[in-house]
């Protein structure tokens, strides 16, 4: 026996003579239903295959992120001056970080939420604000008094005005009259105003003259304003063009800082030495165009129980809880890392539902009205779940933060604030994306056109067998009735 003829003993697929076949038309017919059953089930396993199923499971969390998560926010506030807004943070651990300004900004915003200019500049904090340490009786009265009636009058007739607004029960402006009067008495010697004629200095009772106060925005008391002429346009939805000052609040300090705004307006070698100059300038800086802020930026805050707080804060101001007015519109307010717009549109297509939540304040208004009456604080209670998705793309790994809100007002004791408390959960969503191996579906088809062959074989053997066993019976049945056949 040749290798060959070996060779073909151990053939599974042996051949049946050509001469020993025979085509039908029912074989032919079970041949296209065989067809077209193939193709349909093939189809059926290639949209399998090129479609992605999820799982979704509910673990604790392992964030890969840290300990740490990123706040992105954006509030306009309508009656908070920038002056005074500040952005806290604190939680359950005892931290506790006020007035952030590395990573905020503020811009001064009309009533409408219009910006009225550039970025509002804090400038350099100061811990410690001198004030006189003794009291003289004698020169409590030194600076004129402002009222609505002629202010404007003064305003427009001084190159510069310096005026403290004030109010009587407020401990800071108590600790400044000695020294705003004693102060503007000696200005008022070195630089008679009818003489002279380049600087006035003087001060308004808030308590009396809250029209005029809310004019140009004064929240916090005492804020010291400084006015040059010409500068206070108010043409244009009410702006003012002016300047604060924030720096030591002693007799010494105040005529050097009035000394200074005289002597830089002959010409420029009038000025004082440079390290005076500097004071000046980091004591007086641009005050807020108007009584909003847009305040925008991001914190990073552990991941416990706490609060991110917007309020009116200062060290050396006091504020009537009364008139405070915190209603707030919120622009954007999302946690974690920010998605870029493929990313998200590429989660949408995977999962439909995944970022409806993540911006639930987005766009709402938060007003206190007059009905709401005063001392109101807003209070937003939201509920943070993280979510991992693991796509098979790159093996890429997104995470999403999404809350859900519950927002009230409530009335406060203290100075109004805007609180949002963030609760967040220790259990994390995970969601894995899944795909069929290649390995996997070539066994499915391979099964599938395996299957459906031997299927209608076996088909045609049984049509066959039924067509041989009717006969048969035929057969059997005329030899029974006549045995002796025909003739």
């Amino acid at each position: 026996m040749t290798t060959a003829s070996r060779l073909k003993s151990v053939d599974f697929y042996r051949k049946i003579p050509r001469d020993l076949t025979e085509a039908s038309l029912s074989g032919a017919g079970l041949s296209i239903v065989a067809a077209l059953a193939m193709v349909f089930l093939f189809g059926m396993e290639l949209n399998e295959y090129l479609s992605v199923t999820t799982t979704t499971s509910v673990i604790v969390d392992k964030s890969s992120d840290g300990d740490f998560l990123r706040i992105d926010f954006n509030f306009s506030f309508p009656a908070l001056s920038c002056e005074f807004a500040s952005v806290d943070v604190s939680d359950v651990l005892g931290t506790n970080r006020l007035n952030l300004t590395k990573t905020v900004r503020k811009f001064s915003i009309d009533p409408n939420l219009r910006p009225t200019g550039h970025e509002f500049q804090p400038g350099p904090a100061t811990n410690v604000i001198k004030h006189d340490e003794k009291v003289d009786e004698e020169s409590l009265e030194g600076a004129f008094v402002f009222t609505s009636d002629n202010f404007d009058k003064y305003a427009h007739q001084f190159p510069i005005t310096a005026v403290n607004f004030y109010a009587p029960w407020c401990y800071w402006s108590q600790r400044l009259r000695p020294s705003w009067e004693k102060a503007a008495k000696i200005i008022r010697e070195r630089h008679d105003p009818e003489m002279d004629g380049r600087i006035f200095m003087g001060k308004v009772d808030c308590t009396q003259e809250g029209d005029l106060c809310r004019r140009h925005h004064i929240q916090g008391y005492p804020s010291i304003r400084i006015f040059r002429k010409g500068s206070d346009i108010r043409s244009d939805h009410g702006h003012h063009e002016h300047e604060s000052y924030y720096g030591d609040r002693d007799t010494d300090s105040l005529v050097k800082t009035m000394e200074n705004l005289v002597a830089s307006l002959p010409s420029e070698s009038q000025k004082l030495a440079l390290e005076d100059k500097l004071n000046v300038e980091n004591a007086k800086r641009a005050a807020p165009s108007a009584g909003g802020c847009r305040i925008e930026g991001y914190v990073r805050v552990k991941k416990v129980p706490g609060n991110l707080i917007v309020s009116a804060r200062s060290d050396t101001h006091s504020f009537d809880a009364s008139q405070m007015n915190m209603s707030h519109v919120v622009h954007h307010l999302s946690f974690g890392r920010k998605l870029t717009p493929r990313a998200m549109s590429d989660l949408k297509r995977l999962i439909p539902y995944i970022g409806n939540s993540h911006d639930r304040l987005n766009g709402l208004s938060f007003i206190n009205s007059h009905d709401l009456g005063a001392n109101i604080t807003m209070e937003h209670y939201l509920q943070i779940v993280k979510t991992e998705v693991i796509t098979r793309k790159d093996y890429q790994l997104v995470e999403e933060y999404e809350y859900t809100a519950h927002s009230s007002v409530a009335h406060s004791l203290h100075i109004p604030v805007a609180r949002f408390h963030l609760e967040l959960s220790p259990m994390q969503v995970l969601i894995t994306e899944q795909q069929k191996s290649f390995s996997h579906f070539i066994t499915n088809v391979c099964a599938i056109i395996g299957g459906v062959f031997t299927v209608c074989i076996s088909d045609t053997v049984a049509l066959y067998f039924y067509q041989y066993t009717k006969l048969w019976l035929y057969t059997c049945t005329i030899h029974y009735l006549f045995p002796c056949g025909f003739r």
